[in-house]
């Protein structure tokens, strides 16, 4: 099922449950897709999910769009920060959305994302810690230029974040996802974090982590 009305052009896969509010996971793609490219995971994900996934407001090209646009130099990748923080504010704006359309457990919201989507899931959790219960970033980094916007540490103890990264990763290097593994250790988050032989993609291997780790998180928070 797909929709325009609200302000991100998105997927949606509705929850078998059909008693209370379903909890919901938001699909987050990569800089040069499109919101058909993670669709397919919701599949593997827990039937009680609402699973959406959004595509990114910056068009690219045909089928291809960005949270961001950015340059990948020989020094490191050069981003578009006022883009960026957009791009943040329209995706709080969006989840509100998605509650009140679909009816979902404000309390229940995840985030799930892939490269430049995995750093927007993060720039949202790490600012944001009141719109999501528990965050999965995929080969994703943190931004230097969100640090100043994050919000007070004891609002970030035990928040669920799982991180997976490749370590043969050549778009965001192993190094960058180690710097905010650190980070967040010491942030206090409740941290999830695998290194797989890999590149920057979502393996099999990667998704068997996934998959039992946000079905945890459910049953942890189930109403």
């Amino acid at each position: 099922m797909s929709s325009r009305i609200l302000s991100l052009v998105h997927l949606v896969r509705p929850s078998t449950q059909s008693s209370a509010a379903p909890p919901l996971v938001l699909l987050l793609h990569g800089v040069g897709s499109h919101e058909r490219d993670l669709f397919d995971l919701s599949e593997y994900l827990d039937p009680r999910f609402f699973a959406v996934s959004a595509r990114a407001p910056n068009r690219l090209g045909p089928d291809s769009y960005a949270w961001y646009p950015v340059e990948f130099t020989a020094t490191g990748p050069i981003i578009d920060a006022e883009a960026a923080e957009d791009s943040r504010l329209t995706l709080i704006h969006f989840i509100d959305e998605l509650i009140e359309t679909y009816q979902v457990d404000p309390k229940r919201v995840y985030l799930m994302g892939f490269s430049q989507g995995a750093i927007m899931s993060l720039n949202i959790a790490l600012t944001r810690p009141d719109k999501v219960a528990g965050v999965v970033v995929m080969s994703g980094r943190l931004l230097p230029e969100i640090q100043p916007l994050i919000t007070e540490p004891a609002a970030l103890v035990d928040l669920p974040i799982f991180m997976s990264h490749g370590k043969r990763d050549r778009v965001v290097p192993i190094r960058d996802a180690r710097a905010a593994r650190d980070q967040l250790s010491a942030l206090s988050v409740a941290l999830t974090y695998h290194e797989y032989a890999m590149g920057h993609q979502v393996t099999v291997e990667s998704m068997k982590d996934i998959v039992p780790w946000l079905k945890a998180r459910l049953d942890e928070s189930h109403p």
